[in-house]
Order: structure tokens, then sequence, then C-alpha cells
């Protein structure tokens, strides 16, 4: 029998009524022959939640303590789901992350799958019952409960497909798949039937929201096939294959851009003055990296009298702390100032057919400059291109682009 498993999203398991559709959904799915292994996110907002409540009773909640506090949210949610299960008429057991056999590192608040050893999920399922798994979490080699982070049940639904060996991993969300770009921000932007593991981990990595880039990348390393699909509709949505596959069978060639994705949720920095000599850029890099500060683009222009500028960007929200590091180290480093600006965002086109067609990144300036939108920064890879411009500008850029390169 095909062994499928299937993560639900918060909002796909948010209420009582929902979980009871999820419920028929999986009882529908074995009466047509498949095994089903769930993971189960918390209910709806459950996470932010609690995470609003720890910093109403503390500045600095502890990480072991944060881990202990967020994981409830999915404990409550596969107990709940169980009883829809067995009230529909289908044996179920739910398992926590350690039950399931996480194993992780000791990094609390964004912990890392060491090994998956899911024998009692595997015992269920040759019982004939459906096994219930807590996303997002796991215990450590330390023994304490941890958790994966955010978008952390996409990553443990595809770390379990693998360790059982399951057929498919379907990653059901409040979208109908993975659309050329944002619906919200492009009425043309369509669902794409079919996709390649690298140009979704671009996409995901760019910005596109779903599914979590951590999953698409254990995916990718293991061959697991993701269905990325609407638990509202129900409808087929997006399967994500290796590239070869991913293609149709109808096409010779693949689309030269397969998609563009907006991100708001960028910062730049720019440091004036830096010493133009060896070592310095390693200096600002390192001390960033040990306040576990993620930088993205990076353009350090040509010196000048022994000065040059450096330019990178980084999540929004790290924009105060980044801020305070890099004004501590004016002086230790040595430059003359730190500029902050929340006001940018990025537009990426992703497309594995960029590799092999000339005049891509030339259709991109010309669309953008017929716009009037200055780009600030440019970042590429063999099958992306992406480009740092005005907040205010990326909403415009983005339908621009989509109409450009013929996705409308």
């Amino acid at each position: 029998m095909p062994l499928v498993v299937q993560k639900f999203g918060g909002t796909s398991v948010a209420s009582a009524a929902r979980m009871r559709e999820v419920a028929e959904h999986v009882k529908h799915c074995r009466s047509r022959g498949d095994d089903v292994v769930l993971v189960i996110s918390a209910m709806g907002s459950e996470t932010d939640e609690l995470i609003r409540l720890a910093g109403q009773v503390s500045d600095e909640p502890a990480g072991r303590e944060m881990d202990m506090l967020v994981t409830a949210g999915e404990r409550k949610a596969i107990a709940l789901l169980c009883m829809a299960l067995h009230t529909a008429g289908v044996p179920a057991d739910s398992y926590t992350g350690s039950q399931a056999g996480f194993l992780t590192d000791t990094n609390h608040r964004n912990a890392k799958i060491v090994s998956v050893t899911p024998r009692r999920v595997s015992e269920s399922v040759a019982a004939g019952r459906v096994a219930v798994v807590a996303g997002a979490q796991g215990v450590s080699t330390d023994n304490d409960v941890t958790f994966l982070g955010r978008g952390g049940s996409d990553t443990t639904a595809v770390a379990l497909a693998h360790g059982l060996g399951a057929d498919a991993c379907e990653l059901y969300t409040d979208v109908s798949g993975v659309f050329t770009t944002d619906p919200r921000v492009c009425p043309t932007a369509r669902r794409l039937p079919r996709l390649g593991f690298d140009e979704l981990l671009e996409m995901t990595a760019m910005g596109c929201p779903k599914p979590a880039a951590r999953s698409v990348e254990v995916a990718r390393t293991y061959g697991v096939p993701l269905h990325v699909r609407s638990a509202f509709t129900w409808e087929p949505g997006t399967w994500v294959v290796d590239t070869e596959s991913g293609m149709q069978a109808n096409e010779m060639e693949r689309p030269i851009v397969t998609g563009i994705v907006p991100d708001s949720s960028q910062a730049k920095v720019t440091l004036v003055g830096v010493r133009d000599e060896p070592g310095i850029a390693a200096k600002v890099f390192r001390t960033l990296a040990d306040a576990s500060v993620i930088v993205d683009m990076i353009v350090q222009n040509v010196g000048d009298h022994g000065h040059t500028d450096i330019s990178f960007t980084i999540p929004a929200e790290s924009a105060d702390e980044v801020r305070q590091i890099c004004e501590g180290m004016v002086t230790t480093v040595g430059f003359a100032s730190a500029n902050t600006d929340v006001d940018i965002a990025r537009v990426s086109l992703v497309g594995a057919g960029m590799a092999s067609h000339p005049g891509v990144a030339a259709t991109m300036f010309e669309t953008l400059a017929s716009e009037g939108v200055n780009i600030e920064m440019i970042s590429t890879s063999p099958i992306r291109i992406s480009c740092v411009v005005a907040e205010a500008d990326v909403d415009r850029a983005t339908v621009a682009l989509h109409t450009a390169f013929g996705l409308d």
C-alpha cells in the first residue's frame, strides 16, 4: 500500500470543525488504499499567543523553557486530531517529536534535526493505524525538548517521509500550491503544476513563504517528492520533484523564468569608509555570524584612497540588533559610520532555463527602468537574479516583470 505523509499547517487545523474535515479527508485517503501518517502544527495563531504570554512574564525567557512552552501547542493539536479521527472511525495514535524518534542538536528555539528513527510510527502504520506526529519538535542530545523554529512542521514532515521511506509528502496549507508570483500582488499569477527542487529552493530562499526553505532542502537532499496543496479545496496543487522529472511531458525545454518572488522583509546596512585592506570584511561578517545574524546580498564598492563602502541585506526584524552591533564595530574594526535602511525590498527572477538563455538580466533591468524603478543592489546565481529596490516600488516591479517574461 502507498504510504503518504501529510502535513497540516495551523490554519488547516485552526478549529474543531477544521479538524473534523481533516479527519474525514484522512478517512477518504485510507479508503482508496493509502497508509497515512500525519504531521500537525499548532492550531491557528496559538504559537504566537504562547510567545506573547512568555513576553509578559519575562523580558528574556530562557531558550529551554521557551521550547517547552511553544511545543505544547503541537501536542494539544495532535491529541485533538486523534480524537477527531477516532470519532470518524479511524484508529490513530498521537506522538510527540521525541516519541516519533526526532533527535536534534542542543540549539533551542531553532534546533536542527540530527537523526530520525521513527520506530513507533512504523509500528503504528504496520498495525493499520494512523500515526499523528507533533510538528516542529524533537528531543536534544542533552535530552531536552527542542523546537525546530518557524516552518519546522514542514521540515518534520519531509524528514519523517524520508525516515519511513514514504512514497510522497503532502504539505497542506491555506494556498493551493506554488504560484508564478504572489497572487495578492499580481492577479494574473498562475499555479505551477510541477516545479524542480532547485527552483523552489531559490524561491523560498528569496522570500516565497511556503513551504519552509529548510524542508525543501531536506527533500532535495533525500529525493522526497513534495505535493504542496490546499487543505480547504483539496484540489491538486504543485508537485516538486527533481529538475528532470519536473519537466512537463510535452516540454522540450524549460521556461526561461519560472517565477517572480517579491520580498519586503529585508533591510539594507551600509558600512561607510571601511579600511580597504585584507581581513576587515572577515572581521565584520564574523562578528555578525557570531551573533547569529543572517546576511544575504553583499556588495563592496571599488576602493578609493584606501577606503571603501560595504552594503549587505539582512532580515528587517534584525535591523535594530545589527545597527547596535555595527555601531560597536566602528572603532574596533575601523569605518566611519553604519547606515540602516528598512524601506527596501527585493524582487527576484527564478528559473532553471535562465542558465542557458542570454539577455535575461538585460530584460529585467530594461523592464524596471521603464517602470522608473531604481536598482540599489544586484545578486545572481545560475538560476536567479535578485535586485534590491525601494519598498514602495516592489509591487509595481513584480507585476511588470511577470508580464515581461510571459507569465501572465
